[in-house]
């Protein structure tokens, strides 16, 4: 049976689509109040809509996680509307440039870094207030890019890996005051961005068959279980949707 998150209140960004979005739908499936934060504020009615379906209360709003002041109006809104924040996941994220070192542009390569790590950075600092007076939970969404250099995802690598570290610290930082961090690595999902690294041609995961792709729901219910969960053992490091033991704990593998 699915844990529930009643009476959690959660702030996703880059909810419009993709895992994101499929986060948002779960978390607001199992009762939490859900502030999906969306790049372009066009994307925000639909998605609203689809919240909406699953019970009253829910927001999407515009949440550009480069600019800090956008950060800090979602995480107000959250605490305006419903008193308070347990939950955020940071999953805005762009695998471009997609493209070997000497070639890619330096520009966009800044960019990554800014809307993958600095990001990331954005909502944590303008969400611990509220998280730490809930003893909340973090979920960043991490990559086995984190890990691994792939040939063309110079910049997502190394913002992955950046991110990882980030998530190390939070928990150093502000485990004794009662957070929990985690990075998720969802694997290969079908997703928007695997369309562009499939375009690119570029290393081993522009190969991969999109039937072959796994669905977002599995790192959906994942990233539910850490929220509902915020397992000790776990806090501070890197949560693989792939290691069994994961799996059969979030529910994904009959025990």
């Amino acid at each position: 049976m699915a844990e529930s998150l009643d009476g959690r209140v959660a702030l996703v960004t880059g909810a419009a689509r993709g895992i994101g979005r499929a986060i948002a739908l779960e978390l607001a499936r199992r009762g939490a109040q859900v502030v999906a934060g969306v790049r372009q504020a066009a994307d925000a009615p639909e998605l609203a809509a689809a919240l909406g379906a699953l019970g009253p209360g829910h927001l999407a709003l515009a949440c550009d996680v480069r600019r800090y002041d956008e950060v800090v109006a979602a995480v107000a809104a959250a605490r305006a509307q419903f008193g308070r924040l347990d939950i955020l996941v940071n999953n805005a994220g762009v695998v471009t440039p997609v493209s070997r070192i000497a070639e890619a542009d330096p520009a966009l390569w800044a960019e990554n870094i800014t809307v993958n790590l600095v990001g990331a950075l954005h909502a944590c600092q303008a969400a611990l207030p509220a998280l730490l007076a809930q003893s909340g939970v973090i979920v960043n969404i991490s990559s086995g890019a984190a890990s691994r250099p792939l040939e063309g995802w110079s910049a997502y690598c190394a913002g992955k890996a950046g991110l990882a570290m980030l998530t190390r610290s939070l928990q150093l930082e502000y485990g004794p005051a009662g957070l929990r961090a985690y990075g998720l690595r969802p694997g290969v999902v079908d997703t928007a961005m695997q369309t562009i690294i499939r375009a690119s041609g570029m290393n081993p995961v522009s190969q991969l068959r999109r039937e072959d792709l796994a669905d977002t729901a599995g790192p959906a219910r994942v990233a539910a279980w850490l929220c509902a969960q915020a397992p000790a053992d776990l806090a501070g490091g890197e949560v693989d949707i792939h290691d069994p033991r994961i799996r059969q704990q979030a529910g994904l593998e009959a025990s």
